[in-house]
Order: C-alpha cells, then sequence, then structure tokens
C-alpha cells in the first residue's frame, strides 16, 4: 500500500533552479534509502541522487555540485534541489524509495524540462 506523490517540476530556464519533493506513504516506518532517477527521451533510466535514512548520499558525476539530496524522516519525504540547471537535465523524474531488504516503490514521474 506504499504510495508515492511526486512534485515540484516544471519548466526552468538555464542556470535557474527547481526542488521536487517526494513523500511516501503506507505505514509508520522509515525507508533505507530513498532518491531521485531521470530519463530523458532516447536515454536509459539512469540515478541521479540517492540518500540513506543516515544521511549518506551519492550523486551522478553529471550533477555533483549542482543538485542537493535531502529527506524529512518525519514526514517520509525525499527532496531534490537543482541549481544551475542545464538543457541536458531535461527528463522526467522518478522518485524511488526501498526499505531493507524489500523491493522498491517507484512513483509516476514529474517532467522536468531546462528551456530559454
Amino acid at each position: 500500500q506504499v504510495q508515492l506523490v511526486e512534485s515540484g517540476g516544471g519548466l526552468a530556464q538555464p542556470g535557474g533552479s527547481l526542488r521536487l519533493s517526494c513523500a511516501a506513504s503506507g505505514g509508520v516506518f522509515t525507508f533505507y534509502v530513498m532518491g531521485w532517477y531521470r530519463q530523458a527521451p532516447g536515454k536509459q533510466r539512469e540515478l541521479v541522487a540517492t540518500i540513506t535514512s543516515g544521511g549518506s548520499a551519492n550523486y551522478a558525476d553529471s550533477v555533483k555540485g549542482r543538485f542537493t539530496i535531502s529527506r524529512d524522516n518525519a514526514k517520509n519525504t525525499v527532496y531534490l534541489q537543482m541549481n544551475s540547471l542545464k538543457l541536458e537535465d531535461t527528463a522526467v523524474y522518478y522518485c524511488k524509495v526501498r526499505r531493507s531488504l524489500m523491493t522498491p516503490y517507484w512513483g509516476q514521474g514529474t517532467q522536468v524540462t531546462v528551456a530559454s
């Protein structure tokens, strides 16, 4: 019964910023890992950033220094602050969460478009 609700996508100019949110529901528990993936037209879905319940984060090389992932465990919500956006950041962004030793859950995706 886990459900993910993504928000914050939209249109931004190069160099601009967007903040994505993903709220997870389905029980009183903490997900071990929460993160974001993206899929651009004609490309495979790829990792953007993940963060564990302990706060350890990792990022794709293409977004290091520009994106910041964070989470609010009390709200079971993960965020992705995207700064200095580039045209190549255009993609559908998907939220992904997983409990320890369990199968992951995926959100439906939110469109991010970077254009002048």
